[in-house]
């Protein structure tokens, strides 16, 4: 019952705390909710065209629109288009000259502008394959007129009636393994899995300082002035600190949930997997409590410490993203608790994984548990009978 008292008191401060209330309700369900809204879900740049009314013109735009690749938007002003892409309502815009269906007979430019190179490669690659397909049309059309066969308009409504009929070369491809997506089950869940492992890490970190106050504040030594007995003090406040990442955790899992439809998958691989990486998160508190006499060096280093393996272990960035994570870098992430969490929920989620899917991952959590916590013991236990 002792025990329990003091991972209680832990558990109310860490409430009471307004700012620790923000960093540990608040924030991660905003962060979530902002990376779904920009990069979660399936995109389609936003194309804009200004075309004239010509028949040629016209096919072109039809072309982009059955592309699929983009979604087109039809503007009759290309002032009001390019003011478009600069405010961000659009990734870019084709200009198709009024007289398109006159010059293309000869030479013809097209006006195309992108905010980004990056959007510009996306973009350009789906209208360099239309334009492309209607470009053989009218290369065969002018053929035909410059041999006399008919006239260049007639020779132009015979090539689109025969493409239909031109036999296309068949491509079969074989996928290999099962297929992988970031946004499977919906827009906000790698956002949220990712968060979660980073949030519940991070304020283990940063919640250290509690212990140093404990003892700064002479918490610890009344404590031991009592008949309470070393161990329970130990097992107090290594269950405080494992509440108060079991609370956070619970509650971006279900805030998530009930607010953004986030797909956890299986509810007992995702609780088994919550309880574990809580459970390191507590023992880097408790080691990090344990070694630092000072609130805010621990603070500081908990922060630095906290974002810094989130990063390397993939929470800002998915391990599947391989221009990042090279094979090396991809073994070398594995060092830190995030990697394997995030693995878990990858099998979880997106590969409808169970509990049997995730035993290597949670028994290597449960590793990681077991020396931090077996650690922070002995440094605690130490620390405390030296104040």
């Amino acid at each position: 019952m002792k025990a329990l008292a003091i991972a209680g008191a832990n558990i109310r401060r860490m409430v009471r705390d307004r700012s620790s209330f923000f960093f540990v309700f608040v924030l991660p369900l905003l962060l979530v909710l902002v990376l779904g809204a920009v990069y979660g879900g399936s995109f389609r740049p936003r194309l804009g065209v200004v075309a004239g009314d010509g028949s040629l013109a016209q096919s072109l735009v039809s072309g982009l629109e059955a592309d699929g690749s983009f979604e087109v938007f039809p503007y009759s002003d290309v002032d009001k288009m390019v003011l478009a892409v600069e405010r961000g309502d659009l990734e870019g815009g084709l200009d198709i000259p009024e007289d398109f269906d006159q010059l293309v007979q000869q030479h013809v430019e097209i006006g195309f502008t992108a905010r980004d190179l990056q959007q510009q490669i996306q973009l350009q690659t789906g209208i360099d394959q239309v334009i492309a397909q209607q470009n053989a049309i009218l290369r065969a059309a002018g053929f035909a007129s410059s041999q006399g066969v008919a006239s260049y308009s007639d020779a132009v409504s015979t090539a689109h009636a025969e493409l239909a009929n031109v036999e296309r070369i068949d491509v079969q491809t074989q996928s290999v393994g099962q297929p992988y997506s970031f946004t499977q089950g919906g827009r906000f869940d790698l956002g949220a899995q990712s968060e979660l492992v980073l949030f519940i890490f991070l304020t283990s970190l940063t919640g250290s300082a509690a212990l140093i106050q404990s003892r700064t504040y002479g918490v610890s030594r009344r404590m031991l002035a009592t008949p309470t007995r070393m161990g329970t003090i130990l097992v107090g406040e290594a269950l405080g600190r494992f509440g108060v990442a079991m609370i956070q955790g619970l509650f971006v899992v279900i805030g998530t949930w009930l607010l953004f439809r986030v797909n956890w998958g299986d509810p007992l691989a995702t609780g088994l997997l919550l309880v574990t990486f809580s459970l390191v998160g507590a023992g880097a508190a408790m080691v990090m409590g344990s070694l630092f006499s000072n609130v805010a060096q621990a603070s500081g280093i908990g922060i630095l410490l906290g974002l810094g393996l989130a990063a390397l272990g993939g929470c800002m960035v998915p391990l599947q993203v391989f221009e990042i994570f090279a094979p090396t870098m991809y073994h070398v992430a594995h060092i830190t608790p995030h990697a394997w969490a995030l693995e878990a929920f990858s099998k979880i989620v997106q590969l409808q994984g169970h509990v049997s899917n995730i035993i290597p991952d949670l028994a290597v959590l449960i590793g990681y548990a077991i020396v931090l916590l077996g650690a922070a013991t002995w440094l605690l236990r130490r620390t405390l009978t030296r104040a």
